[in-house]
């Protein structure tokens, strides 16, 4: 996506200014992944395409407090192998697969038994991996389970899209002073109004569109 269509974006959509929103879903994805498998902790990373690396963009449980934002190679660990190989894992004993970063894993004050990870895949891109980690130790891995963590992972993946479009978006409108910023900017700030103010200025965009036709 080039810079004028990510402002056409924006004005479009009003993805500008909801990188919270984004965020917070993601949040929600890894609350929910986390209680439906009864884990110790979900996790969600994006893969920051500039750097090459994972950055931990949502966590459940443990480590939630002091993960999110930061980074690790592309190729570390498990997830690692999960994002470049975009083959879901399963693994009830981590410790003796040497895919395994255990030495990443104790910088985090996390070092988990077992996982699952799938990489979050839209219009065949890559764009992170959700983990589950430690989740009990009741039967083996399975169909089903797998099935509902691929639902998780498209929904992550949905997010992460947005979230990277509406992050792409402003990094371009803070670096462009053209009428079409502008108005973007314009766009963004409605979207953040509320309640009367909010439709004081939807009417306002309303008339400007009736005068311009």
């Amino acid at each position: 996506m080039n810079d004028e269509q990510s402002l056409y974006a924006a004005v479009a959509t009003g993805v500008l200014g909801s990188e919270e929103r984004f965020s917070s879903l993601l949040q929600s994805i890894v609350d929910v992944a986390r209680a439906i498998f009864g884990a110790r902790a979900s996790s969600i990373f994006l893969y920051d395409e500039e750097t090459d690396e994972l950055v931990f963009a949502a966590v459940a449980g443990e480590g939630s407090e002091s993960l999110v934002g930061n980074r690790i190679p592309s190729s570390t660990g498990i997830a690692g192998w999960v994002l470049s190989s975009l083959t879901p894992l399963v693994l009830e004993d981590v410790q003796n697969d040497p895919r395994f970063a255990r030495e990443v894993a104790e910088r985090t004050g996390f070092v988990p038994s077992g996982l699952m990870a799938v990489p979050l895949l839209h219009d065949e891109r890559a764009l992170g991996v959700l983990q589950v980690l430690d989740r009990p130790q009741r039967a083996r891995f399975s169909l089903q389970e797998m099935e509902l963590l691929g639902m998780f992972g498209n929904q992550a993946a949905i997010a992460l899209d947005l979230l990277q479009s509406a992050r792409r978006a402003r990094r371009v409108l803070e670096n462009d002073g053209s009428e079409l910023a502008a108005l973007a900017r314009v766009a963004a700030a409605l979207d953040a109004l509320e309640g009367g103010k909010r439709d004081a200025g939807m009417r306002l965009v309303a008339e400007l569109e009736r005068v311009l036709k």
